[in-house]
């Protein structure tokens, strides 16, 4: 099986404008970046992870909505030039993950164009000028992976030579009213595997990855993995034992030819929800016991819905990279009351240090019970034993 490697990546969420920003205060576990609200739910105060810097204007109006708005801020730190030398047009291809695309902009103005979950691929591609494969990927808050397991199979096929992946999604009335209405939203911070954990809080942002068949630079990261299963038993409601969130850790481990005790450190994908908790830990400590370090990124950065798989890429990718040469990893936050009603899993504390963080496994687990779960890795030269 080819290599694939993720060559160069950019972030934005409400941590920062920048992955150094965003990394310094994710690994403080500062999670004062959120704005408190009711501009959704009248007479209703959320915690939101809304971005609140200017973001590069779209002046082709059938494209002009916040998603594509944070993917240009992303385009505009990546070195694109590089890859659109080097590839032909049609050999670069576009996946991005959203559940919302243009729906707020949509309810404003009545432009059809952007109720299209598609309406960010398409943007991206003329934007760029490319002539290859584009598509949208929408399922619900797996897709950030599922996008990664797409451009995958685009290049271990030869379908295209670079894809172009990632996911981005902004705030909007039907997500923040639709989980409202499930009584999923939390009106504090939320408490992942707290025995007070009363749901989750929504957040914005995209992430941009290159994604390439051969390493490019010293910070390259290959996907060592992808696992990918669905539950097929309720539609918001994951199945509790966590059978085939298992199953999919076991393929992601299986195809990177590795054992579990060779990853370091989890991304949890740890909402704060009653249900989804359960099912995680579950699934965490059958197969990793309390043996390896946990953490969610969600009480940093809320739930970012289609970008959230995507976003937490990012996080891992900044961990595994120069940026971090000290072995630190991302704090659990919660009020440190661990629901002892659930499988015990190893949550990482503040100031967590590693021996070694060459291999993380992060998971991501979406309504419809669709799970996907992927191992990044650095590069063989880059791993220290």
């Amino acid at each position: 099986m080819k290599k694939i490697f993720i060559t160069d990546f950019a972030v934005t969420c409400n941590l920062g404008a920048n992955k150094q920003e965003i990394y310094e205060n994710a690994i403080r576990g500062d999670s004062s970046h959120f704005t408190f609200s009711e501009d959704f739910v009248k007479g209703a105060i959320f915690p939101l992870g809304k971005i609140n810097i200017d973001l590069p204007k779209i002046s082709d109006e059938n494209f002009n909505i916040r998603c594509n708005k944070l993917l240009l801020k992303c385009l505009q730190e990546i070195n694109i030039k590089r890859i659109t030398e080097k590839y032909l047009p049609n050999k670069i291809g576009i996946i991005i993950a959203t559940t919302n695309s243009g729906i707020e902009e949509f309810a404003q103005t009545n432009i059809k164009s952007y109720l299209e979950i598609g309406n960010p691929s398409e943007f991206i591609k003329k934007h760029l000028g490319l002539t290859g494969f584009r598509a949208s990927v929408s399922v619900a808050c797996a897709s950030g992976i599922k996008a990664f397991s797409m451009a995958k199979r685009l290049l271990e096929n030869n379908i295209c030579d670079c894809v172009i992946a990632g996911g981005s999604d902004s705030l909007s009335n039907l997500a923040i009213h639709g989980f409202n209405s499930l009584e999923l939203l939390s009106k504090q911070i939320s408490i992942p595997f707290s025995k007070n954990r009363n749901g989750i809080n929504i957040g914005e942002g995209a992430a941009l990855f290159i994604l390439e068949k051969e390493s490019f630079n010293s910070e390259s990261i290959e996907i060592a993995g992808i696992g990918e299963t669905s539950d097929a038993y309720h539609y918001s409601t994951p199945e509790p034992t966590g059978t085939e969130a298992m199953k999919a850790i076991k393929l992601a481990l299986q195809e990177a030819s590795i054992s579990s005790s060779e990853i370091d450190y989890i991304n949890l994908h740890g909402t704060g929800t009653i249900s989804n908790d359960i099912m995680e830990a579950n699934a965490i400590n059958k197969i990793f016991g309390e043996n390896i370090f946990c953490s969610s990124t969600k009480p940093l950065t809320g739930h970012c819905l289609g970008a959230a798989a995507s976003i937490e890429t990012a996080l891992c990718c900044i961990l595994l990279n120069k940026i971090n040469g000290n072995k630190l990893i991302y704090p659990h936050i919660y009020d440190n009351e661990y629901d002892k009603q659930i499988a015990k899993i190893k949550l990482a504390e503040q100031n967590t240090k590693l021996e070694k963080l060459d291999t993380i496994l992060s998971n991501a687990f979406g309504f419809g019970g669709a799970n996907a779960v992927m191992i990044l890795r650095r590069k063989n030269e880059q791993i220290q034993h």
